[in-house]
């Protein structure tokens, strides 16, 4: 396989081999294409916006940032971006990373599900979510040109269907944590996907809580020529 695509090499130092390779014996074909190509419309939006990145870090975002979805996590409770995260930090640590590239690669990966707070972090964070939001989304599609989307999609297919089967990894990921879902856009996929679940209102929480606030008006003097002493 070529190791520059669309114009963009993919990284080739030992640890991006060893990322590379427990994401192809970890996750499905489907996850391992998908977050490659994560990497690459990342990497491509990086170029086209001029942004200085560093690919490797992009790169082990790109790949850890659907662990979570994956068998091991089948009894976790957190959202499946944090288990993802986590992934992403124990890899890195073992690898004598520093701790803020670490912890620049956790908000990549754990922030590229949260609309709107990507694109103002570090460049890696927002290139995440921009190489997610290509992919899944087709968000920015026509910034692209039609060679780089076929070159991209020639090296690593986009499986038949793909945007069902994604929403179906994502919901055999998520669908035993139902509360982890709730005030993402996570919760649209079992909303869909799952007739048991039951969507949380974000308001409905703040009225129904257990605070006994004064009514509006109770014991306020309304008389505006009252005067405090």
């Amino acid at each position: 396989m070529s190791n520059i695509i669309a114009g963009i090499k993919i990284p080739d130092s030992k640890m991006a081999r060893e990322a590379t390779q427990l994401v192809r014996d970890t996750e499905s074909d489907l996850l391992f294409h998908h977050s490659t190509r994560v990497f690459l419309f990342g990497a491509l939006t990086g170029e086209r916006k001029k942004l200085q990145y560093d690919p490797e870090l992009l790169y082990i975002g790109a790949m850890f940032h659907d662990m979570g979805l994956t068998q091991q996590f089948g009894k976790s409770q957190n959202r499946f971006e944090v288990d993802s995260a986590n992934s992403a930090r124990d890899f890195l640590r073992q690898h004598g990373i520093t701790e803020t590239d670490v912890e620049i690669v956790w908000d990549a990966i754990a922030l590229h599900t949260t609309p709107g707070i990507p694109e103002h972090k570090k460049s890696v964070v927002a290139l995440v979510t921009a190489g997610v939001e290509m992919d899944v989304l087709g968000l920015a599609y026509d910034d692209f040109t039609a060679e780089q989307r076929k070159l991209v999609v020639a090296s690593h297919p986009r499986v038949e269907n793909f945007k069902e089967s994604i929403i179906e990894a994502f919901t055999q990921g998520m669908i035993h944590r139902p509360l982890s879902t709730f005030g993402t856009v996570n919760a649209d996929v079992l909303a869909l996907k799952d007739p048991s679940y039951k969507r949380l209102n974000f308001c409905s929480i703040i009225l129904g809580s257990s605070w006994e606030d004064a009514q509006v008006g109770a014991n306020v003097c309304r008389n505006p020529e009252h005067k405090h002493h």
